[in-house]
């Protein structure tokens, strides 16, 4: 709602310090899930490291060798050092690259040009004028001055001899500061913008820096055109916000001219010859003796790489550190659950040794079928598949550390290089961001089209690469087409797999559990009634409300519609279930009846948790009051106490025990129950007063701190309040007031009566 925004930020508090997840701060940093993953990617490097061909003994500079060591083929090898010293000197003697932009002086001329226009307006206009310049000026404009610049004789000034004159200025350049090129011993290029043309100077080009020329134009105002103090400062009034400097360093274009130059040369190398003794026994070896031992050991065709098994552990762990920042400062490793950790160690395992039993295939003696011979045969293994498989459970940034993971590990199992890594990587991005967007098994099926065709364009473009043949094109475009159907059968076959061994939710379940046909929402109809009815209404805010913030819109009705299942237990005791009967809570003590509403949270993740909902739901059904106070009961329990001289109750004890909402999803969720809730008090709720309700709650939760977790933003809270505020204006749409319709009585108990509807609110309670 357009007044959201304003409102809050009048009241909100000062920014408060970020608190890391509640749910994650009670999880060990490194869960026993997590060593099960490293255990496989350990196995995974082992796996790696084992090759079936012959090796090379490498020394590293300063060692004694032990044996003689002969090259086995020919090599021609770049010598780093001598390039990169190479390189870094060209690299310096390239000059930087200054722009020369008219912009600046266009933009102050229309500025002084519009605003001289405006201060001619009409007398009547000159206060508005005046407070109008002195905002955008960001100085006070007095009327002496505004009179002084609507003046023939100052605006004729202005524009045909100052305005010329910075034109003559900014022509030759203005820097920000002085001294800006004395850095640069190797000269400096100036580039004219539009035209690009292109001015080198080996010396200090004939500038001038922003102090210097605002000297030169008090200079010219004091002694060349003469004018008094007063005339002065009305000019520098009006021109000093708009002088900025228009040759400014191009740092983007000097880095781009940089690579560009130091790409253009040709590395220095140096050559290896089959039958050379690169070291003999006994000796020293040299830092370019073990240059060329390394390079022979990487073309080598050894049996093991031992040093191989903690470099590729050790890049794969590295892995771990993008997914930790992708997850936010709030978040990180922490977030991830065992069994997210476990499936992923499942698949990892599954299909790393799904590729040494290709790699050792392609390589055996075995009466194998030739298909599993062939070059070819890596790219027909289906790792977009176990790209859609975690990504109909795994959140996107652990989705997308699992694609680079199992790319990297598979790719290394056989043996495969860039292209290879390259062909996964974009299968699994593309795939896993498929199988996120279906809805339906149906559209699992249809995904099959879009996968095939980028794995044969992808194949394709790695044949154009390597300048393959057409029998080469063939095979492979065969296997990438493969690759497709297998990943296909793989999703559908894995994933109930899945689901079933560590309890996740799908996207398919979750369509499941929608369905109002659900035995438990059944339950939930029969006995609590109200409640039934209140949670389809709050499902169909949550959803409308997540898809305006791009949350996941599906989640959140789901769980909005079983966020109170933890009144099946005691139906009674809440409001929307009275339907005219006697509150139970008249009979009860305060400290009581906030037990009772406190308990449906906790009694609605055990039936959660007992009819198998999954994680998701259950962790929003006990984050949807987050750690929210029962206004109602803590103020009659206080009143109780005073009354009878006890001492004051704890505010603890009222509250719900949390966690908050750490979710975009559980934010929405708190948000539509509370006003749907409290929006029932409402005696005349016309669109005003639902608009005005809705941003008394949205308010109150943002001041408490109850959605710092939630990362919902002051953006998402307006779009979010539209949202309910357009459900609600359909719910309450007008009606018929019929007569002789005693309604005194009911108002009189309402306020006591809202207060067991298990909302916390003071407006739920009102």
């Amino acid at each position: 709602m357009s007044g959201i925004l304003s409102r809050l930020r009048k009241t909100s508090p000062p920014p408060k310090a970020s608190v890391p997840c509640q749910q994650c701060a009670q999880r060990p940093m490194l869960c026993w899930g997590l060593g099960v993953l490293l255990a496989v990617i350990l196995g995974a490097s082992i796996l790696s490291a084992v090759r079936f061909e012959s090796d090379v003994k490498v020394f590293l500079a300063g060692d004694i060798a032990s044996q003689d060591v002969t090259a086995d083929q020919n090599l021609r090898i770049e010598d780093r050092e001598a390039t990169l010293r190479k390189r870094d000197q060209v690299s310096e003697n390239q000059p930087p690259v200054f722009d020369l932009s008219p912009a600046p002086y266009e933009a102050l001329k229309k500025h002084v040009t519009d605003i001289l226009a405006l201060s001619r307006k009409p007398d009547e206009d000159a206060e508005k004028v005046r407070a109008s310049l002195s905002e955008d000026l960001n100085v006070e404009i007095s009327r002496d001055m505004l009179q002084l610049w609507r003046t023939q004789d100052f605006q004729d000034m202005m524009q045909l001899q100052l305005l010329p004159w910075l034109r003559e200025v900014y022509s030759r350049g203005v820097t920000a500061h002085p001294g800006v090129f004395t850095t640069y011993k190797q000269g400096v290029l100036l580039r004219e913008l539009p035209s690009g043309m292109e001015t080198l100077y080996l010396d200090s080009p004939g500038t001038i820096d922003l102090d210097r020329c605002k000297d030169d134009l008090d200079q010219l105002l004091r002694k060349d055109l003469k004018k008094t103090i007063r005339t002065r400062k009305a000019v520098f009034t009006l021109l000093s916000p708009y002088l900025l400097p228009n040759l400014v360093f191009n740092q983007e274009t000097t880095l781009a001219r940089k690579r560009e130059i130091v790409g253009a040369m040709e590395p220095v190398y140096t050559s290896i010859y089959r039958g050379e003794v690169i070291v003999r026994q006994g000796e020293r070896v040299t830092p370019e003796q073990q240059t060329k031992l390394q390079a022979l050991y990487a073309h080598r065709t050894s049996s093991v790489r031992p040093l191989a098994i903690p470099g590729m552990f050790l890049l794969s762990c590295l892995f771990f550190v993008l997914l930790h920042l992708s997850q936010g400062k709030k978040s990180g490793i922490r977030c991830v659950g065992n069994r997210e950790w476990l499936a992923l160690a499942l698949v990892t395992g599954f299909f790393v040794l799904l590729a040494k039993f290709v790699e050792l295939a392609r390589l055996s003696d075995a009466h194998l079928p030739l298909f599993l011979k062939s070059s070819q045969v890596a790219f027909g293994l289906p790792i977009a598949g176990a790209a859609g498989v975690l990504a109909m459970f795994l959140p996107q940034a652990l989705c997308s550390f699992a694609v680079l993971l199992i790319s990297y590990l598979v790719a290394s199992e056989v043996g495969g290089g860039l292209q290879l890594f390259s062909y996964y990587l974009l299968g699994g991005f593309v795939y896993a961001s498929i199988i996120k967007n279906c809805d339906t098994r149906q559209d699992v099926l249809r995904s099959i089209l879009p996968l095939a065709g980028l794995c044969v364009v992808s194949w394709l473009g790695i044949v154009l690469v390597q300048q393959g043949g057409a029998e080469m094109t063939l095979a492979g475009g065969v296997y990438a087409a493969f690759n497709a159907i297998f990943s296909l059968l793989l999703v559908l076959g894995m994933s109930p797999v899945l689901e079933l061994m560590f309890g996740f939710t799908s996207r398919f379940r979750m369509m499941e559990l929608m369905s109002l046909e659900q035995p438990l929402l059944q339950e939930l109809m029969v006995k609590a009634p109200g409640t039934y009815h209140h949670s389809l209404i709050v499902a169909n805010m949550a959803e409308a409300a997540a898809r305006a913030v791009g949350a996941n819109a599906l989640l959140a009705k789901v769980a909005a519609l079983y966020h109170d299942i933890g009144k099946l237990k005691n139906p009674s005791y809440f409001i929307e279930n009275l339907f005219g009967k006697e509150n139970k809570h008249n009979k009860l003590s305060p400290s009581m009846s906030a037990l009772i509403l406190i308990s449906h949270v906790k009694k609605g993740v055990e039936l959660a948790n007992e009819h198998k909902l999954g994680e998701e739901i259950a962790d929003l059904i006990g984050q949807h009051h987050g750690m929210t106070l029962i206004t109602y009961f803590y103020h009659k329990a206080q009143e109780q106490a005073e009354a009878k001289g006890e001492e004051p109750v704890r505010e603890d004890e009222f509250r719900y025990p949390g966690p908050k909402p750490q979710t975009k999803e559980a934010g929405i969720i708190m948000l539509a129950d509370a006003i749907e809730a409290s929006s029932r008090t409402l005696v005349d709720p016309t669109p005003s007063r639902i608009k005005g309700h809705i941003q008394s709650i949205v308010r109150k939760l943002y001041n408490e701190g109850e959605l710092d977790g939630s990362e919902l933003t002051l953006r998402d809270l307006t779009q979010a309040s539209e949202s309910f505020h357009r459900i609600l204006t359909g719910i309450f749409h007008h009606r018929i007031e019929y007569p002789n319709l005693d309604r005194g009585k009911d108002k009189a108990k309402e306020a006591p009566a809202a207060a067991a509807n298990g909302n916390g609110s003071p407006e739920k309670a009102a």
